[in-house]
């Protein structure tokens, strides 16, 4: 028993590991942010206090600093495992991977929930998972997996997240969907559809959340925020919402 406990905190340490934290090449939209703000004079020191209030970490932050401060760099995307949002439950689109300790043919590296919200794995067939948080639907596997391998100690990752989405319209540069791999700023969701447009209406931009059944408004001030003022604008986004940049 301690050594299947040791054996998955071992795991997950080296997921968190692979999360980004201590990366060689900084995010792209802090990357992004930095850029602007720079560009609009604010000086390192508001940078960092700025930056830290939209949800980055100090030392990926001192990262892109250097990175900026050295020239121009070149980004390379990688995929990878995500910290997963408060309150996460898995949905269709997203990759998981099972792992059966010792049981490699009943083991899958990774496989897509489909849109009926199920997954089809070795042994235990078609299995039903949308829905549930990752710790049930590894229990549930778990029980499964038993009735054909006794004693089945069974993991289950979540390599990526395509279920939780927030969307972007209007003045932004890549308007669509962007993947909730993570807790996600209004800030930080602009940052990673490009930024706004040069012709962005920025201190009219609003966020449109579902709640209780209506619709409601809440304002986000770019500009205000970018300097770091009014930011208890720059909230933490709901999967659903959508932000308009008029």
């Amino acid at each position: 028993m301690h050594s299947s406990v040791s054996r998955k905190v071992v795991l997950f340490c080296s997921l968190w590991a692979a999360l980004g934290h201590g990366a060689e090449v900084p995010p792209k939209q802090l990357m992004q942010y930095i850029q602007e703000a720079k560009k609009l004079g604010l000086d390192e020191d508001a940078i960092r206090r700025h930056a830290r209030s939209g949800g980055w970490d100090p030392k990926i932050i001192e990262e892109a600093l250097t990175a900026i401060n050295r020239g121009p760099v070149q980004h390379v995307e990688t995929r990878r495992a995500a910290g997963l949002p408060e309150g996460y439950r898995l949905g269709a689109g997203d990759v998981i991977q099972v792992s059966v300790w010792k049981e490699p043919d009943a083991s899958v590296e990774g496989i897509v929930v489909r849109a009926d919200g199920k997954v089809s794995l070795p042994l235990v067939k078609e299995v039903e998972i949308a829905g549930m948080n990752p710790l049930d639907a590894e229990k549930m596997l778990t029980e499964r997996f038993g009735k054909f391998i006794p004693g089945a100690d069974v993991t289950l990752i979540v390599r990526e997240v395509h279920s939780r989405k927030v969307y972007l319209v209007g003045a932004v540069r890549t308007v669509g969907a962007v993947d909730m791999v993570s807790r996600l700023t209004v800030l930080q969701a602009i940052t990673q559809a490009g930024g706004v447009t040069d012709y962005a209406k920025k201190k009219q931009i609003y966020v449109l959340r579902n709640e209780g059944g209506k619709q409601v408004r809440v304002p986000f001030n770019y500009e205000a925020v970018i300097k770091g003022e009014q930011i208890e604008q720059n909230i933490l986004l709901q999967p659903d919402d959508t932000i308009v940049v008029p």
